[in-house]
């Protein structure tokens, strides 16, 4: 993989914060999905943890700059103990669509030193429930089940922010241990567009 890709060849989406279903202070929707391993994840059994969710596409020059350069290459395994954070990568690329597959996701997850569960949507249900537009695209699900947080991991794409840099996810997490409420709770998400 490479981000020799030029900017102006990629499809760049900036994404709505959130979709019909998926509402900060709502419930999260909950689903059912296998990671690479083929071991069924369901949203609904982490209920008393907080859970971070990352549109992901191993394909997509964002999602490869976050982790092998980026913010994504550590800030997973600095959050996510398995007891209180979980992290969670979501795969909605279709069958043959640009990051898709078994093989190549184990590839990214090995390049990338990826420990947090990969889960593959291939039908697009989960990411369309959640209204999941680029990756990657965020979402914190609280200890109760409700949507803490939805849009951007950062304002940096490529490393590139417009004035300060604010990782939005980082700063919600924080807020959130600290028992406060999350002051930036929605964002415009930006990258690749998901490959439904």
């Amino acid at each position: 993989m490479s981000l020799s890709l030029s900017l102006s060849a990629l499809f760049f989406l900036v994404g709505t914060a959130s979709a019909d279903n998926v509402t900060v202070g709502k419930a999260a929707p909950d689903f059912s999905l296998q990671d690479l391993d083929g071991q069924t994840v369901k949203l609904s059994e982490l209920k008393g943890k907080t859970v971070v969710l990352e549109w992901f596409n191993p394909g997509c020059p964002y999602v490869e700059y976050a982790h092998a350069d980026g913010p994504l290459a550590d800030q997973a395994a600095k959050v996510a103990d398995g007891e209180t954070v979980i992290w969670l990568a979501i795969n909605s690329s279709a069958k043959g669509k640009s990051g898709s597959g078994l093989d190549v996701n184990k590839a990214a997850a090995a390049e990338w030193k990826i420990d947090h569960p990969i889960l593959l949507d291939e039908d697009g249900k989960v990411g369309r429930t959640y209204g999941a537009k680029t990756t990657p695209q965020m979402f914190i699900i609280d200890a109760e089940g409700l949507v803490a947080y939805a849009g951007a991991l950062d304002n940096a794409p490529f490393g590139k922010a417009s004035g300060d840099t604010k990782n939005y996810v980082s700063a919600a997490l924080t807020e959130m241990q600290s028992g406060k409420a999350v002051a930036t709770s929605e964002t415009k998400s930006y990258g690749c567009s998901v490959k439904y």
